[in-house]
């Protein structure tokens, strides 16, 4: 497998940057010395996470406005998000190197990940989790009673993740599950309550970030296999294309579906449309033995939710003209 043109040099010093990592990113230009291992164990050098985690929830919350006839999502629902995204994607990264912090010591791709690589001491790094799940505490205490109960009911699912890989070979759908809670919880946020729009849209979310981190997974297929690991891209294969078509129809119908019972109007279903050509251009050009290729499909992703996202806005804005 071709891999990126920083694998295996990642590691080799503290001031070269993480696989993964878009070369002169602003963490690895900007941030002082003492903080740049810690901003790479939360993956701020590589933002795409955060579009990943945050985007349903904004959805959700775009929806729920539709659904009781806002004029735009709510501002500060959409700020808390944010912020709490940053802070539990960086947190939810940083359980996951501590807990496989012996198997990225074995994977070209992870081997440069400040844990392993020795910038992050274990001690060090759970007093970091410690302080970003804090954080997202004071964000989830920000919200009503019903939603601060369903982020708490996260957090089994959140914790089995990193083991999954270990005996099963559908992690991404664990991930798939913990990922996209946000779907629910901006409607929660929203309505103090939960409908079946956000249950949709929480399928749909799901059957994404299953296709979208089978392609990321294709990464590390190699060392995953020698080392005993399992994911859906072993598992599918070079029938990698006809499951991925599979996912993502279930990502465009149950994303349709949400749409329909949220009252959204036809600018949302234009730019769902539009959105699911993007899935159809990762299928299409997708090269499971290019790691480059995987990796850029994989961040494409944040295409797809901004487009998702931007049509929420368009479709609610147009509405209230009416």
């Amino acid at each position: 497998m071709t891999r990126p043109d920083n694998e295996g040099k990642a590691g080799d010093s503290a001031s070269a940057p993480v696989a993964d990592a878009r070369a002169q990113n602003w963490v690895d230009r900007y941030a002082p010395a003492w903080a740049l291992p810690y901003l790479r164990l939360a993956r701020v050098d590589r933002p795409v996470g955060f579009y990943l985690l945050a985007l349903p929830c904004f959805w959700s919350v775009g929806l729920a406005g539709i659904h009781t006839s806002a004029v735009y999502p709510d501002l500060r629902l959409l700020v808390l998000f944010a912020i709490g995204a940053i802070a539990m994607r960086g947190a939810g990264c940083t359980y996951n190197d501590i807990v496989d912090r012996d198997i990225d010591a074995k994977v070209a791709r992870t081997r440069s990940r400040p844990i392993p690589s020795g910038q992050v001491s274990l001690s060090s790094a759970i007093v970091f989790l410690v302080a970003q799940c804090l954080v997202g505490l004071a964000v989830l205490l920000s919200l009503n009673g019903f939603s601060i109960w369903l982020g708490f009911a996260v957090v089994p699912i959140v914790a089995l993740y990193p083991f999954m890989k270990r005996v099963s070979h559908w992690p991404q759908a664990v991930l798939g599950l913990a990922f996209n809670w946000g779907a629910l919880m901006g409607w929660a946020a929203v309505a103090g309550g939960l409908d079946w729009a956000p249950v949709a849209l929480y399928v749909g979310s799901v059957a994404w970030t299953i296709g979208y981190d089978t392609i990321y997974a294709h990464q590390d297929r190699e060392d995953d296999a020698l080392i005993g690991m399992k994911s859906t891209a072993l598992r599918f294969g070079a029938n990698t294309k006809s499951w991925l078509t599979v996912f993502y129809t279930v990502t465009g119908s149950a994303m349709g579906l949400a749409g329909v019972l949220a009252g959204a109007g036809p600018v949302f279903f234009a730019g769902l449309a539009l959105a699911c050509g993007q899935l159809i251009w990762q299928i299409a050009t997708l090269d499971i033995d290019d790691a480059s290729n995987c990796l850029a499909r994989f961040r494409s992703n944040r295409d797809f939710g901004l487009i998702v996202f931007f049509a929420i806005l368009l479709d609610m804005t147009l509405a209230s003209s009416l």
